[in-house]
């Protein structure tokens, strides 16, 4: 069975992609949320291999619920979703625990190749 994980993008099209790169690659999408919060609390319910997070979302962007995730899970496997010119806020999620990241719009190969290297 391939690795369990959770995507979380606010743009439904967003997810899909992700989902359909990771499914055609033997993953396992597990779960999916909208925004922060929900990516939290799915997190604690699903307790997937690894999460793909977007980092600019409604109620809660992917920083808040990334240092949350961490905080309750030190062995989180996370990965940033940013769109080009968030250099920063990625810098500010590598900081705050997450593993890589992978920018928009996104390319299978480089998707697989982040994911690969943090289960591995």
């Amino acid at each position: 069975m391939g690795e369990r994980i959770l995507v979380v993008d606010d743009a439904a099209f967003m997810r899909m992609m992700i989902k359909d790169i990771l499914e055609k690659n033997g993953f396992e999408v597990v779960g999916e949320a909208e925004d922060g919060a929900q990516a939290v609390e799915k997190y604690h319910e699903l307790k997937p291999d690894l999460v793909t997070l977007d980092i600019t979302m409604p109620e809660k962007d992917g920083l808040a619920a990334l240092k949350e995730i961490v905080s309750d899970d030190p062995d989180a496997k996370i990965i940033m979703c940013s769109a080009m010119g968030q250099q920063a806020m990625v810098i500010d999620a590598i900081q705050a625990g997450a593993k890589d990241f992978i920018v928009k719009p996104f390319q299978a190969e480089r998707v697989l190749e982040a994911i690969k290297k943090v289960l591995n």
